[in-house]
């Protein structure tokens, strides 16, 4: 609520957030839809470790240290789109339906809508609009919000390093025996070119392309981890996508944002693309 508020629900952030929820929807059909995809990413787990990023917790404290203030809307945007896939469709594809009729399902997702936290921030920022409250509230839940976000980084590395230390005496951490390298190739390199393309198809600027490219960047989100829990479903492999995407975003992040801010490597791809 407090990052929205101070973003403000303008056009870019709607924007950003439609383009993260229907690039990771388009790359979840095509992989389901075309055996040779679905073989290198045989269950959700693999698929949602590979387009879910952490985009939360570390994309926005990274757009925060690396891009101007106007960008946020962008940043959050993105995040906001990604929460609302993986909160929405994560529990539905996840777990173990053993009924197949559609009212049931179609219950279980509106319930996932609604209990989604993207869902619950954006119905809160809705009700501080209907009262004309957004002016005195941005400003009072800007800090703790910030707060919340360093605080999570702490929260995320902590995290990381029991996981790390879990991995590492059940020798899984690189044992990438189950197709974890395709979610990593996936997660840290075709998912943020993807997106590239798509900003400079849409001519966006050079800071907001920036901003978009380092979100879908972003090593795989806590909450496939959570989701792999809650349901039982590929833990190991969730637990494996998270930390090696992590370690390996160290390299990949700093390297992306360096490619998109310097003209000689970009312009090439540009004339690539618009060329008749």
């Amino acid at each position: 609520m407090g990052l929205l508020l101070k973003a403000g629900i303008n056009i870019d952030l709607i924007n950003s957030a439609f383009l993260a929820f229907i690039t990771i929807a388009f790359f979840i059909i095509i992989i389901n839809y075309l055996s040779p995809l679905k073989n290198l990413f045989p269950n959700y787990s693999l698929q949602f470790a590979g387009l879910i990023g952490n985009t939360s917790f570390l994309g926005i404290p990274i757009a925060i240290a690396l891009l101007p203030t106007d960008t946020i809307n962008f940043t959050i945007g993105f995040d906001l789109g990604t929460t609302l896939f993986s909160w929405i469709f994560g529990p539905y594809l996840l777990q173990k339906r053993k009924d197949n009729n559609f009212f049931i399902s179609l219950k279980n997702l509106l319930f996932s809508v609604l209990n989604s936290p993207a869902s619950r921030g954006i119905i809160g920022v809705l009700i501080i609009y209907l009262f004309n409250l957004e002016n005195l509230m941005k400003n009072f839940l800007w800090l703790p919000a910030r707060f919340v976000i360093y605080l999570a980084i702490i929260v995320v590395g902590a995290r990381l390093g029991i996981i790390s230390i879990n991995s590492s005496r059940n020798s899984i951490l690189f044992k990438l025996k189950e197709k974890i390298q395709y979610s990593i190739i996936l997660k840290l390199l075709i998912l943020p070119t993807f997106v590239f393309i798509i900003c400079q198809v849409l001519n966006f600027q050079l800071t907001d392309t920036t901003a978009l490219v380092l979100q879908a960047g972003t090593p795989s989100a806590i909450s496939t981890i959570l989701l792999a829990e809650a349901y039982k479903i590929q833990r190991e492999v969730a637990a494996k996508a998270l930390v090696s995407t992590t370690i390996i975003s160290i390299i990949t992040i700093p390297l992306i944002f360096l490619i998109i801010n310097t003209n000689t490597l970009i312009l090439p791809i540009k004339r690539l693309l618009f060329t008749n």
